[in-house]
């Protein structure tokens, strides 16, 4: 599937986040299976293909004055789309609850990496389960910069 806002549950949390911001920021996993309350930020990508804008809401934790996403998808041995479009497209928006930030995207690397992948892991254990899944895939962690 290469829309997943075609998915009930994320295009319900997407259509929160146009609705009511800030309460979309806190999600509540639990009748998925996670672990309750996580944040999460709507990341807009340009598609790479279409050049359209798409929304997905992530898992995100603030480091420095950057916000940080895993492009996980679940361990699968291949990235997400969002994370391809960023590769093509680094500039991208979000909403971090009612407040809009337009970014710019980048692949934290060495120690930054391992530092910042520690933190998000407290955020949400099953990183670390889904890096295992990934194999020889290393799982980006994504620093989105803030521009402007």
């Amino acid at each position: 599937m290469a829309d997943f806002s075609e998915i009930p549950w994320i295009a319900e949390h997407i259509e929160l986040y146009k609705t009511d911001p800030e309460k979309a920021r806190l999600w509540d996993s639990s009748p998925l299976g996670g672990p309750g309350m996580l944040p999460t930020l709507l990341l807009t990508t340009t598609g790479r293909k279409s050049g359209k804008p798409r929304a997905l809401p992530l898992i995100y934790g603030e480091f420095d004055s950057s916000y940080v996403v895993i492009a996980s998808k679940g361990g699968m041995p291949n990235h997400p789309i969002w994370f391809l479009n960023l590769e093509a497209k680094p500039e991208c928006e979000l909403m971090v609850g009612a407040k809009a930030v337009s970014a710019r995207a980048r692949i934290a690397e060495g120690d930054e990496r391992e530092r910042i992948w520690k933190r998000m892991a407290e955020i949400y254990p099953p990183y670390d389960k889904y890096q295992e899944n990934a194999s020889d895939r290393t799982i980006p962690v994504v620093v989105l910069d803030p521009v402007g």
